[in-house]
């Protein structure tokens, strides 16, 4: 309900004035609409047909920000012009709808849209003309390519996309991005594309009717309703965050994807989600019975917390399965000390930790269930968890760990209590001596298995395992495949958890035992015993399979790097045409590949103390962007260098500054986030003796590492053409 200022223009009632007046109907303009008493919403559907943002007035166009306000009851129809009221109707449900030209399919939004307070809204990108359910740019996860693009205007700073604080609210079809701030007023709850949180957390400040205009903010109707209570049931589907519909990085980056801050029930499934500062997916105080399902979630946390979903709070009964975590920051899931439960099943985890070295999964807290997922390409443990605060329960089967740096399962011991040591994992841990020794490490301190032999030797095609470990623990024997020959050397007693073999108990002393008839001379197996009441222990250190006859042992296998990518293109099969069948021919040897040579330089160089990005730097990076994309299986490490001035904890953040921020460059220049990872070496690894300025110009530097999945060799150079020499 509106009145009439001084100026002749309206402004809306205050809630308590508005609670004051009881029409038993308000009969409105449009045809077949009807507002009933207060208390009972009515259903509207409106069509956005315009891109605009800004002025709420009269016009021929409705714009988003006045179809939200319409459908949450803060703008009556009679204040509409007879074009726009044609663009509104009852219905059984709520809705907001898009009949954007084809030319003007993105909002740049001037402020903060009104949060969505109408119980069971849709607000639906598919309905824009040229939206094609059927169409994927991705094969892993068929997820539509979105039309309508939401985005805040080039000169605003919009921290928020669309938040909804009401029941049942579905937001489907969308691209959100550009949505961040300098975490002034907004510290309390994070920006990003998507908020849901209950009205009294949010503290939304007022929104104007107009440019220019009063403060007075809208009514909100759901708060007259109990929309202070966290909303329920809300769907986030098939939308894309954090990206454009032409697959580019954004202009302005958003904080974070989804935050379920305070809410209940929310889903979030078959959504595209990169690019972000922070994590994709975010929780907070309340997000029970949060289910995450098909996303693909590829390189978030560019440039804050970096892990792709981040759950805290009460988190209880949530769910993370069948989603594909690439190339993020950080960890693949991170649980920072959760209140309750989650199952974390059949996803794919790889290329993960391209910032900060991190386990795929690192879990506090109790009873989470880790299964069926594969946990590939990891700087760290493939699933950590912490010995602090207290975490025990946590059952981690029948997961599929390959080209991993530390442990497939490490669980942390209290002794080794770093920050690096407990997200990355700290290692094997010693065997429990003591009853004390349930209190120092995670999962109550299970031992692993240990084997009788790190040898074990086939007889009449047959292959005997025995070992030991914690009476009546379950025993998942692996077949392990080493990462690579170097891993082999450098890591004789550890190797990534491969497949499951066998299944066995173990019995009331400890022991148990298994036979195989399918393994094979140089094959190497592992084992992790799982106890309900403690959780799943560490792997047991590799035993090798080796036949009587010496001769026929050959080296164990090894795995080959798969393409550093995280999406593909779908591919149309092409029609099948029967042919006859042709007489096969030998297949020719193929020659190894010839070293690519080329001369492209290999470094950059800073300004003293500072961490961006010269023109001449940039010219550099172009030219390795443009290798880059030339040789697609190249992938590099960007190591991060300073002088020797400064304390080593200030270099070392200065130098990771610097790798960073040449990496985003890269990354807005089209090169994956998955084929690049950074290291910090500060003023450990002085390229020179600093004599003179000269000297400490050359230190100041990032230096490119090149790496080709296929094992060419590539010659790069080193330069100095962007020496950058104080005065």
């Amino acid at each position: 309900m509106y009145k009439k200022n001084k100026n002749n223009s309206f402004e809306p009632l205050s809630a308590a004035k508005r609670l004051l007046i009881s029409v038993p109907v308000l009969l409105l303009t449009a045809p077949n609409i009807a507002f009933a008493q207060p208390a009972t919403a009515l259903s509207l559907s409106v069509v956005v047909n315009s891109n605009q943002d800004g002025t709420i007035q009269p016009d021929d166009m409705l714009t988003l920000r006045e179809a939200i306000a319409i459908v949450n009851g803060d703008l009556p129809l009679d204040k509409l012009s007879a074009a726009e009221k044609a663009l509104v109707s009852s219905g059984n449900q709520p809705r907001i709808s898009f009949q954007l030209p084809p030319t003007q399919t993105t909002i740049r939004l001037e402020s903060v849209l009104p949060p969505l307070t109408t119980p069971g809204l849709i607000v639906d990108g598919t309905s824009q003309p040229g939206y094609e359910a059927n169409k994927s740019a991705t094969a892993e996860i068929e997820i539509p390519v979105p039309v309508v693009e939401i985005t805040s205007a080039a000169d605003k700073e919009v921290f928020r996309g669309l938040i909804v604080t009401a029941d049942n609210i579905t937001i489907q079809g969308l691209s959100l991005h550009g949505f961040s701030s300098q975490h002034r007023d907004t510290a309390s709850l994070p920006p990003g594309d998507i908020i849901v949180a209950d009205f009294k957390t949010l503290e939304i400040p007022p929104t104007p009717l107009k440019k220019g205009g009063d403060s007075t903010p809208f009514l909100r109707g759901s708060l007259l309703a109990g929309g202070s209570q966290p909303p329920k049931n809300t769907i986030i589907k098939n939308n894309w965050l954090g990206i454009t519909p032409l697959e580019k990085f954004p202009q302005k980056t958003s904080a974070f994807g989804v935050s379920v801050f305070n809410a209940t029930n929310t889903t979030i499934s078959r959504n595209r989600i990169a690019n972000h500062e922070g994590s994709a997916i975010i929780t907070g105080k309340l997000a029970e019975n949060t289910q995450i399902k098909e996303n693909i979630i590829v390189g978030n946390g560019i440039a804050g917390m970096p892990d792709a979903i981040r759950l805290e709070g009460q988190i209880d009964n949530s769910q993370i399965t069948s989603n594909l975590i690439c190339a993020n920051d950080g960890s693949g899931v991170y649980l920072f000390k959760p209140e309750g439960s989650v199952q974390i099943q059949s996803n794919n985890i790889k290329l993960n930790g391209r910032r900060l070295r991190r386990a795929g999964v690192y879990l506090m807290g109790n009873n989470h269930q880790v299964a069926n997922n594969q946990i590939n390409n990891q700087p760290g443990s493939g699933v950590a968890v912490t010995a602090y605060p207290d975490s025990k329960g946590n059952i981690i089967r029948d997961n599929s760990f390959a080209n991993i740096e530390g442990l497939s399962i490490d669980l942390n011991y209290r002794n080794t209590a770093s920050v690096r040591d407990f997200q990355r994992g700290d290692g094997p841990n010693p065997p429990r001596n003591s009853a004390n020794r349930r209190l120092d490490s995670a999962n109550g301190a299970i031992n692993a298995p240990e084997f009788l032999s790190s040898e074990f030797i086939i007889i009449d095609g047959k292959v005997n395992i025995d070992g030991k470990a914690d009476p009546g623990s379950e025993i998942d024997i692996y077949r392990v495949v080493p990462s690579s020959k170097q891993q082999i050397d450098l890591y004789p007693a550890y190797s990534a958890l491969g497949e499951v073999i066998a299944r066995v108990q173990a019995d009331e002393k400890g022991r148990f035992k298994a036979t195989f008839t399918d393994l094979q001379p140089g094959e190497i197996v592992s084992a992790i015993a799982t106890l309900p009441k403690y959780g799943t222990s560490e792997p047991a250190a590799n035993s090798i399979i080796k036949s009587v006859n010496s001769d026929q042992n050959p080296q164990p296998p090894t795995q080959n790097f798969e393409s550093p990518n995280c999406t593909t293109r779908p591919v149309t099969p092409p029609p099948v045409i029967p042919e006859p069948t042709p007489i096969p021919e030998p297949t020719p040897i193929p020659e190894p590949p010839k070293p690519i040579r080329l001369s492209v330089p290999r470094n950059i160089h800073y300004a003293l103390d500072k961490d961006f990005i010269s023109p001449k730097s940039g010219e550099i990076l172009d030219k390795i962007a443009q290798i880059m994309q030339q040789y697609p299986t190249i992938v590099i490490e960007l190591q991060g260098h300073t002088d020797s001035r400064a304390s080593d904890a200030y270099n070392q953040d200065l130098a990771k500054r610097r790798a960073t921020n040449a990496r985003n460059y890269l990354i807005k220049k089209g090169i994956p986030s998955e084929r690049m990872t950074i290291r910090s070496f500060g003023e450990r690894k002085l390229r020179t003796e600093e004599s003179d300025r000269v000297d400490y110009a050359r230190n100041r530097r990032v230096e490119v590492i090149f790496f080709d999945v296929r094992g060419i060799d590539i010659e790069f150079e080193n330069q100095e053409g962007d020496l950058q020499i104080e005065k």
